[in-house]
């Protein structure tokens, strides 16, 4: 199994084209509970990054290119592969988790 680094850009104000959409911030909260009832008791936590503001080094090239319309965002980085934008999907997203090692917990019916 692999670490992951999963990242949610976004911004206080809502995506242009995203009228209605969830903040970038309930975004991140969102994907996160999901992914913590997916794959219970795995190491997968996911930062949060303000287009506007951001902290890191290697966060500005992809801040960059949100600002310059390259992306919507929310935008979903996981190890620097972009698996969703704008309104991203659960079902790619744990795709990418899973290829990296992570087992999801099947769900009891």
């Amino acid at each position: 199994m692999h670490s992951l680094e999963i990242v949610v850009y976004g911004s206080d104000a809502p995506c242009p084209s995203c009228l209605h959409a969830p903040s970038s911030k309930e975004t991140k909260e969102w994907i996160e509970a999901a992914i913590q009832r997916k794959f219970p008791g795995q190491d997968l936590p996911i930062r949060y990054v303000d287009i506007e503001n951001p902290q890191l080094e290697q966060d500005h090239e992809f801040c960059e290119r949100i600002l310059a319309d390259a992306f919507f965002y929310p935008l979903v980085v996981i190890n620097g592969e972009v698996v969703g934008e704008g309104d991203p999907r659960l079902k790619k997203i744990y795709e990418v988790i899973e290829q990296y090692g992570f087992e999801p917990v099947p769900l009891k019916g």
